[in-house]
């Protein structure tokens, strides 16, 4: 087992495993307990009262976080050449189509979501078996497929997330940084736990969000108080 560092030990110590937190003061308490140096990242994990075995009880979605993520989003647009300025315009880091789809085949993946048009799925689709282990592979449900490119580049880069639930049943996703206000990280929790409640499946029987923690990329969870939301 490994030895807790004292910044562990003394984290660990300010949090109450027994207590569920309302959402602001979980926030709070994951700044208060975060000790990197760095400004880490702010995750919320939602286990949900799901079957992600059964096509009707998966649960996607998109939400756009009031405060945005704090990240850098590193965007690429594979898309027609009409549509090359638009993207470009709106933000997007790399944009092309055949001599990215090239670099894709050969293992480049240094980026955090892929936007696609309609018309070019068919050159995009081959390369599902690199992008798809990487949550990297373009969506129409997630608005990374679409005619509308600059849309979707100034969407992602004002703070527009996309999260699915994992085989154990567990929505896992970021809301911020460890240098947001308890507020805005409360704010963009509370955003993606609206949204989920919209995609509840009619098929989901019994509790239907079952617990909610917040954590920093090193702290320890702190459970929030669903029936506070």
């Amino acid at each position: 087992m490994a030895k807790l560092t004292k910044k562990r030990k003394a984290a660990l110590e300010k949090v109450d495993q027994n207590k569920e937190y309302t959402l602001l003061d979980a926030a709070g308490l994951v700044k208060e307990i975060t000790y990197t140096k760095f400004d880490a990242s702010v995750d919320i994990d939602v286990r949900l009262g799901v079957d992600p075995r059964k096509a009707d009880q998966m649960v996607r979605g998109i939400a756009t976080l009031p405060h945005g993520t704090g990240k850098q989003v590193r965007v690429l647009v594979l898309c027609t050449p009409d549509k090359e300025q638009e993207a470009k315009d709106a933000g997007a880091d790399y944009v092309g189509l055949d001599e990215y789809i090239q670099k894709i085949e050969k293992g480049w993946t240094d980026v955090d979501v892929i936007i696609t048009m309609p018309s070019v799925m068919a050159k995009v689709g081959r390369l599902g078996r690199i992008l798809g282990p990487r949550n990297l592979m373009p969506n129409p449900k997630s608005g990374t497929v679409t005619p509308d490119v600059a849309k979707a580049v100034k969407e992602v880069k004002a703070g527009k997330i996309d999260f699915k639930v994992d085989k154990t049943g567990i929505i896992h996703t970021s809301i911020g940084k460890v240098s947001f206000s308890p507020d805005q990280l409360a704010d963009n929790a509370a955003e993606v736990i609206q949204t989920l409640n919209r995609l509840k499946p009619s098929s989901a029987k019994g509790t239907y969000i079952k617990s909610i923690t917040l954590s920093s990329t090193m702290s320890p969870a702190v459970t929030v108080d669903k029936n506070l939301i």
